[in-house]
């Protein structure tokens, strides 16, 4: 079993029955009193972060977690279809453990974590950029370029997110996963 001196940044641990990555953590040895760490836990299911101090010493369960390379199939009525990109072995995740399923397409690759012990799922996640084709978006008007301005427009997922006047049916563009927004428009090869 490990202690507090093994914590760094990344770790998976067991924490109150949960399973929670460690983010930031901080040893602090105060002139007066015990040594403690201070810690910013992830929780892993829902993504909420918590913090947390552990005095110097205390036995932490570290958990082992693996991340592996799938590629997205296709979607039935509530789970995702995922094969593994060298096994081949197929997967199902509920939509509840992908970061941005709005913006999976099929064949697109994703980074899964398995609990190592019991081999389930704990999350899926999609690069943090991905390219999309806009299937949908009003012409922009010309001369309004001077300003900042937004418009809607539907990408080849279904998502709708908001684009410079500038994009137009067909073009291709790199959408944030993480944040949903617009960062830049793909040149057509």
């Amino acid at each position: 079993m490990a202690t507090t001196a093994d914590i760094s940044n990344g770790i998976c641990i067991e924490f109150n029955g949960e399973l929670y990555t460690v983010v930031e953590f901080q040893h602090v040895k105060p002139g007066k009193g015990g040594a403690f760490v201070r810690t910013k836990l992830k929780h892993i299911p829902s993504g909420r972060i918590l913090q947390n101090t552990f005095q110097s010493g205390v036995k932490i369960n570290i958990q082992r977690i693996e991340r592996r390379p799938y590629q997205f199939l296709y979607k039935d009525n509530e789970d995702y279809h995922f094969m593994h990109v060298e096994t081949f072995e197929q997967v199902m995740i509920p939509e509840s453990l992908i970061n941005a399923p709005q913006f999976l397409k099929e064949g697109q690759e994703v980074e899964i974590v398995f609990h190592a012990e019991t081999e389930t799922p704990l999350f899926c996640e999609l690069p943090t950029y991905v390219v999309l084709e806009i299937t949908y978006s009003e012409p922009g008007l010309r001369g309004d370029t001077a300003t900042n301005a937004m418009k809607p427009a539907i990408l080849e997922t279904g998502a709708e997110i908001r684009v410079p006047l500038f994009i137009n049916v067909g073009d291709k563009i790199k959408v944030n996963t993480q944040t949903g927004e617009y960062g830049e428009r793909v040149n057509k090869d």
